[in-house]
C-alpha cells in the first residue's frame, strides 16, 4: 500500500528566469516520447502536466538502459556497500507517491505524480560511517550532483520510477529520477546508477562545476 504526500514547489522567479536566458543561452527540445500505457491527467483534483511537456536538455541525450544488466550501487563511507537489481528496488522498498513541481532554470516548469522509493531507505541498507557527510548522486550518462546527507535523510525525497501512472521512459530518465524537491530542475539527476556517500562537502557536480549554486535551492539564485 502506498502512502501519499501532496506538495507544491515554490513558483519560478522572473528574474532568474532572465538571467539563465542571457548567461547560458539554453536551447532545449521538445520532443514527444512513446510510453507504455495512459498517463493520467489529474490528481486528487489537480491537474498534471504531461510527460510530453518537458524539454530534452540532457548533457549527452536520452540514455537507453536495459534493466537485465541495469544495477544500483550504493557506495563510499558505508559499512555494507550494496548494489541492487531494478527489480530489487521496486519489490523490496515501500512505494510512495507525491505531486511535486519540476522548476527548470531555463523557465518552464511541470507539476507530475510522481511514484518511487525513499532515498533514505536505500541509503539506510548500506549504514552509512559517521564521517558522511555529503550525498553524491551518479547518473548512466556521467552527470552527477551532490547534496548535504541531511537532506535525503530528513526529508521524504524519493528516486522515482513512475511518472503520471506509467513507467518513466528512457527520456525521462528511466530507471531512476531523484525528485529534488525544493531544488532548481538541474538537481534532478536522471539515470541514477549510483548512491555514492562521501566525506567532501564541497564536491561539486557538472553544472556545479560550470557556476551553479552546489545548494541549487529555490528562490535563490542558481548562479552567482
Amino acid at each position: 500500500m502506498k502512502r501519499h504526500f501532496d506538495q507544491r514547489i515554490l513558483s519560478l522567479s522572473f528574474i532568474a528566469v532572465f538571467a539563465t536566458l542571457i548567461i547560458s543561452g539554453c536551447v532545449s527540445d521538445r520532443t514527444p516520447v512513446q510510453i507504455e500505457g495512459v498517463e493520467i491527467e489529474g490528481y486528487q483534483g489537480e491537474r498534471l502536466s504531461s510527460i510530453n511537456d518537458f524539454r530534452e536538455n540532457s548533457i549527452k541525450g536520452p540514455q537507453y538502459i536495459d534493466n537485465g544488466t541495469y544495477t544500483l550501487q550504493v557506495t563510499g563511507l558505508v559499512e555494507d556497500p550494496k548494489i541492487f537489481t531494478y527489480g530489487q528496488v521496486i519489490d523490496g522498498f515501500q512505494g510512495y507517491e507525491k505531486v511535486v513541481t519540476l522548476n527548470c532554470v531555463e523557465g518552464w516548469s511541470v507539476t507530475i505524480l510522481w511514484e518511487g522509493v525513499l532515498v533514505r531507505d536505500i541509503i539506510n541498507t548500506a549504514k552509512p560511517t559517521p564521517a558522511a557527510n555529503t550525498v553524491i548522486f551518479h547518473a548512466y550518462d556521467g552527470y552527477t550532483t551532490s547534496f548535504p546527507i541531511e537532506y535525503p535523510m530528513e526529508n521524504d525525497i524519493l528516486m522515482a520510477y513512475r511518472m503520471n501512472g506509467v513507467t518513466i521512459p528512457p527520456e525521462r530518465g528511466y530507471p531512476f529520477v531523484l525528485v529534488a524537491e525544493s531544488k532548481w530542475g538541474y538537481k534532478w539527476i536522471k539515470w541514477v546508477t549510483e548512491i555514492e556517500l562521501s566525506d567532501n562537502e564541497d564536491y561539486e557536480g557538472y553544472w556545479e562545476r560550470r557556476g551553479y549554486s552546489n545548494e541549487g535551492d529555490l528562490g535563490k539564485p542558481f548562479v552567482g
